[in-house]
């Protein structure tokens, strides 16, 4: 005895219209934008510092200070026979201020260049974005924003800039790995329906 067949629903109808259903790449499109929202715990703190090229300087001069220091060390606890011990450590009696504290002093200033150099940079938490900038003669300069202030982030592959509610815009510091902080950025904005353009070539 045969089975009876069940009729096949059509998927165009007969007068050739379609209903006002959402397509699947739609759908798909809308899960795949929900899954890409992130929001931060308000503790969180991640921090984009500088790129290579703000810090190499500051690096340099830490290395030189760096030697200077360990060269002088090395004259007052190596033989008195070396020129460097002469010239630093018997030197040291028609100068008026001896060579190691000259030498620490140096070194000081190598540590305090680095650690200014890294206070460029953009952190993102919680609550909003922190660009860290430092101006002329070294001076750094915080500002911040919460996230309401926000109204749409301007991506490219260099710099990411921020729209803010008033109308105007802020260019974000440069970091070393842009594009981990516009696709973060970018999650960001998603789960809180803020508006991304990203800029292509």
């Amino acid at each position: 005895m045969s089975q009876p067949e069940t009729p096949l629903h059509d998927l165009v109808p007969a007068d050739g219209t379609r209903d006002d259903e959402p397509s699947i790449t739609e759908v798909h499109g809308t899960i795949a934008r929900f899954e890409m929202a992130y929001s931060p715990p308000a503790d969180e703190r991640t921090v984009f510092g500088p790129p290579v090229g703000q810090r190499w300087p500051s690096l340099v001069w830490f290395a030189f200070t760096a030697a200077v220091l360990v060269s002088v060390i090395i004259a007052y606890t190596g033989s008195s026979n070396s020129r460097l011990y002469v010239w630093v450590v018997e030197g040291d009696r028609g100068r008026p201020l001896p060579a190691w504290i000259l030498s620490l002093f140096i070194f000081a200033s190598g540590v305090a260049t680095v650690a200014r150099a890294r206070m460029r940079g953009v952190v993102v938490t919680g609550e909003g974005l922190e660009a860290r900038y430092l101006m002329a003669l070294g001076v750094p300069r915080i500002q911040k924003w919460t996230w309401a202030q926000m109204d749409r982030f301007v991506i490219d592959k260099k710099r990411i800039m921020v729209e803010l509610w008033n109308g105007t815009h802020e260019v974000l510091p440069a970091v070393q790995d842009t594009q981990k902080l516009g696709d973060l950025l970018e999650r960001i904005a998603i789960g809180r329906k803020k508006d991304v353009t990203r800029l292509r070539d």
